[in-house]
């Protein structure tokens, strides 16, 4: 089979598509046929040399991608579903010679769920890193329904889904962004469309951007401030109380947010697809930045 892989830290001209065995389930495992990946923030920054992993350049290679959705080709021992030919969604984590960039993948059977009706695979494959990292960020906020919450990033692949989230939730959104993504954010379902973080005060932040201390400022006393980038944490202050989502496969929570794409609260957004062999083109456009949607791989 096909896979992605990378043997040295640097610009997407270091990537290569290579052949690799095609992957066996270990036990509590599914093998996926891939219909679809996606393009990460995690991709592009391991690729790079951003993100500290021990001992990769002892690794040989690296494979990437995360998110997946395709059809269940086989079943580890110990596991009774879901059955072959279903399709599903689901996120491989970890740091393996092979990941979802590939025509296999395998990942572990709690972490999968059915994918959506309303949505076709590609669709479908932006929803579990970045749909489950929101909901998680929430979670960690644990804002009361009325209380004012700041979303930056709200235009990326996470912050709108934790816009969506949070106003379904009951929450007032507060949507940071570029100028121009203020119709996309009122679209996504913000209250308040902002570009500028001056004067503004909330009771929670998650800051999916992540700005920093300019965004934990705008955080009310003892009130909560979420990050996506742990490395990026501000100091302690005003009694804030901070976390940080360690976003982790929970097939039953994704169940419910494939239930929650059904029924149109959550909006799946792909800006393009490539063919698997043009990853690196793909890792180009996202390093330019300003996309917005999802940039998503098809073997």
């Amino acid at each position: 089979m096909r896979a992605v892989v990378f043997r040295n830290i640097g610009g997407p001209e270091v990537l290569e598509v290579i052949e690799a065995p095609v992957p066996e389930p270990d036990a509590g495992q599914v093998r996926i046929k891939v219909a679809a990946a996606t393009v990460n923030a995690a991709d592009v920054s391991l690729r790079a040399g951003k993100l500290a992993i021990e001992g990769i350049t002892d690794r040989g290679q690296l494979g990437l991608g995360w998110d997946v959705a395709g059809t269940v080709d086989a079943l580890g021992a110990g596991v009774s579903g879901p059955a072959k030919g279903t399709a599903v969604i689901g996120m491989v984590t970890g740091f393996f010679e092979v990941g979802a960039q590939a025509d296999y993948a395998v990942v572990d059977a709690e972490g999968v769920a059915v994918a959506p009706d309303s949505v076709g695979l590609v669709h479908a494959a932006t929803i579990p890193v970045n749909a489950q990292t929101a909901d998680q960020a929430l979670a960690l906020v644990a804002a009361r329904p009325g209380d004012r919450i700041l979303i930056t990033g709200a235009a990326g692949g996470v912050g709108g889904y934790a816009v969506q989230l949070a106003r379904h939730a009951g929450l007032h959104v507060v949507a940071h962004a570029r100028p121009g993504d203020a119709a996309l954010l009122r679209e996504l379902g913000a209250h308040e469309a902002v570009s500028d973080l001056d004067g503004l005060r909330v009771d929670a932040a998650f800051d999916a951007a992540p700005l920093g201390d300019a965004a934990i400022s705008t955080v009310r006393d003892s009130g909560t401030y979420v990050t996506s980038r742990a490395d990026l944490m501000p100091e302690a202050q005003r009694g804030i109380r901070l976390g940080e989502p360690d976003t982790k496969n929970d097939g039953a929570r994704l169940a419910q947010l494939v239930k929650l794409v059904d029924q149109g609260v959550l909006t799946t957004r792909v800006a393009k697809t490539y063919p698997l062999t043009e990853v690196a083109k793909a890792h180009a456009d996202f390093a330019r930045g300003g996309v917005r949607g999802r940039l998503v791989l098809i073997p």
